[in-house]
């Protein structure tokens, strides 16, 4: 056990954040933690770490917990460098490799008359080379550069200050080195803001295999899926549990709210069932004791909460009036350009659009995607190529940041200014299916949070009942519940739908199509995402260049001088390797040596082992400028 919370609650005044709630975090597992905004995630993470107390309850924490926590504002020194930053993971193998030099040096200076400060310097080096051998510490460069590679800081020097680093290569760079410190406790708040597919791949797969217990907040559902094994669910102040990663979360979750809709259902069969006997009986002389008994059952019934109020979610249902042509939209040899300038972002995109598909389309930041859209939408200009939407088309268009809304309008005015034939109940209606009800619908769009701002627009479009959806980025302001319900939404639209997304659950469940822009063109993939990571790997790996091998004959050195010293350097190349296999093992053994009883009991054994590693050490470190040399030649 790492941490266990017992029956904890948590009030600002009179708001209650959670209450009673009770779970355990087990060494080696896996818990993702999820919420409405709001809902007290964050909140609970403060108390589970220490930073803030509870207002009752109590927080069991192991003693000496290692927890390593990634800070949203990065947490790193803006002085520093990546290489130094990284290096800093390191501090206690360094410390323990310097104090093992110290050791040595002062073991080398005793006398015989010293056995006791012998026997004790011995402990102290067999423990720090214990410590040493826990964290793989002779590894330190190679796990420095796996990281940094797959983060994403293959290209980029080492020397780099961290001040220069833009926010996303911030928080990459704190996961990075999160990830060298290998806490027993790794917690990931929001980790996949800021990283492309290629990074949240290789995190996804360095997660799986590690070793420390994890625990993560999250709004990525694929993520989860990925690499938890238990889900934690803050919901009206209480915590549920739920075993398995988000898609069996989402099965657990629909199946125990069938059956807390049976149990409800019963107890109200039973609450009127009662209240009628008492109704009809208590009145009664002959049976009024019977109806005061019932009257007393019902007065102690701890009465269940109606399921269908407490699970309030959007409710979104996309039509269509009428149907395009088959072809919906041709885009021929496109250039998109931005600026006055005319900056290309991407060209030469080729698609064929057919009534009824489901095309997502993704890319590297920066690439175009949000542009291309406007292009389309004849939002900006083009200056090379073509686009023709098909007849019949009418189209619906969700901008990500929801700039297309009216700042200062009220929420029910968006709707009504657009729809003015709609009558204000059926207004009222529509966005009390979005969750905007009361005095909300009267607040003005810039005060609405993200998430409302995002409701409100899909608002608009179930209203304009278009059959072409063009969505750009649609989850980014969305809970967990309003996208589930987006993407049954969009699964059940009779119509096209073309979006932009990095939401990878989403690009799973929806798309019949993907479609990846690059600078060069538009490159299309049948099926969903887990369709198009497989294709995309085997095309790079495809496009790998060969190994090059040497030929063994004449033709392949320029004269027999130049063949000898190559074979010669290889020899030289392969006794080096060998000799530093022996004196690695050597090393190994008289550090073993060293930490017996036998030898540190012994004056002279003590420093004729403490001789012999001193001299197999540097000699190992001249083996290695050795083999460098050689190698590079």
């Amino acid at each position: 056990m790492l941490i266990s919370a017992q029956n904890i609650t948590k009030k600002f005044s009179d708001n209650v954040v959670f209450e009673n709630v009770s779970f355990t975090i087990e060494d080696g597992c896996r818990y993702g933690l999820i919420g409405v905004n709001g809902a007290g995630k964050s909140t609970l993470l403060t108390v589970l770490l220490g930073e803030s107390e509870s207002d009752s309850g109590e927080v069991y924490r192991k003693a000496d917990l290692n927890v390593g926590v990634l800070k949203q504002n990065s947490g790193l020194d803006r002085d520093s460098t990546i290489i130094c930053e990284m290096q800093q993971a390191f501090d206690d193998v360094l410390a323990a490799e310097d104090r093992m030099r110290e050791i040595e040096d002062e073991m080398s200076r005793l006398t015989e008359n010293d056995r006791a400060e012998y026997k004790r310097l011995a402990a102290a080096y067999s423990a720090k080379q214990a410590y040493i051998d826990s964290r793989d510490g002779y590894n330190t460069d190679v796990k420095i550069k796996t990281v940094l590679t797959g983060m994403g800081f293959a290209d980029k020097p080492y020397d780099t200050p961290i001040k220069l680093l833009s926010g996303g290569e911030k928080t990459r760079l704190a996961i990075a080195r999160l990830l060298l410190e290998e806490p027993e406790l790794l917690v990931l708040d929001e980790p996949t803001n800021h990283l492309d597919f290629k990074t949240l791949n290789w995190l996804e797969e360095y997660l799986m295999s590690y070793k420390g217990a994890i625990f993560v907040i999250s709004h990525d559902r694929y993520f989860l899926d990925k690499t938890v094994d238990n889900i934690f669910e803050i919901s009206r102040h209480r915590l549920s549990s739920y075993k398995g990663n988000y898609s069996a979360y989402l099965v657990q979750k629909q199946e125990r709210y069938e059956r807390s809709i049976k149990e409800y259902k019963a107890q109200q069969e039973e609450i009127a069932a009662l209240q009628t006997y008492i109704d009809k009986n208590m009145a009664r002389a002959s049976t009024s004791a019977s109806a005061k008994s019932r009257l007393k059952i019902l007065e102690n019934m701890e009465v269940l909460e109606d399921p269908e109020f407490s699970e309030r979610k959007i409710r979104l249902r996309f039509e269509k009036t009428k149907d395009p042509y088959k072809d919906v939209l041709t885009v021929k040899d496109l250039t998109v350009t931005v600026g006055t300038e005319r900056k290309d972002l991407c060209s030469h995109i080729d698609l064929d659009i057919k009534r009824g598909e489901k095309i997502a389309f993704i890319g590297d930041n920066g690439i175009g995607k949000s542009s291309f859209f406007k292009t389309i939408l004849d939002m900006i200009p083009h200056y090379v190529g073509s686009f023709e939407w098909g007849k019949n088309t009418t189209i619906s268009y969700y901008e990500q940041e929801n700039l297309n809304l009216d700042p200062k309008r009220q929420a029910i005015d968006e709707l009504w200014d657009r729809f003015p034939h709609i009558p204000e109940a059926q207004i009222r209606k529509m966005l009390g299916s979005v969750l905007l009800t009361k005095e909300e619908v009267f607040r003005p769009v810039e005060v609405l949070s993200g998430g409302e701002r995002a409701r409100l627009a899909l608002c608009i479009i179930m209203l304009e009942k278009s059959n072409v959806l063009l969505l750009d980025e649609p989850t980014n302001h969305l809970d967990l519940n309003s996208k589930e319900v987006l993407e049954a939404a969009l699964n059940d639209f009779g119509g096209t739908v073309i979006f932009i997304s990095h939401d990878r659950y989403l690009l799973n469940k929806v798309p019949d199509k993907i479609v990846e822009i690059t600078r060069d063109g538009a490159v299309v993939y049948d099926g969903n995402y887990e369709y198009y990571k497989e294709r995309s790997q085997q095309q790079a790996k495809a496009a790998e260049p060969p190994k090059e091998t040497k030929k063994k004959t004449d033709g392949g050195y320029r004269s027999r001088e130049m063949r000898r010293a190559d074979a010669m350097r290889k020899q030289q190349i392969k006794q080096i390797e060998d000799e530093i296999s022996y004196l690695e093992q050597t090393c190994k053994t008289l550090e073993e040596e060293l930490s017996c009883e036998e030898v540190y009991s012994s004056f002279e054994l003590t420093r004729e082992k403490s001789l012999e590693l001193e001299s197999a050490n540097k000699r190992l470190e001249e083996c290695f400028e050795e083999w460098e040399k050689l190698s590079e030649e």
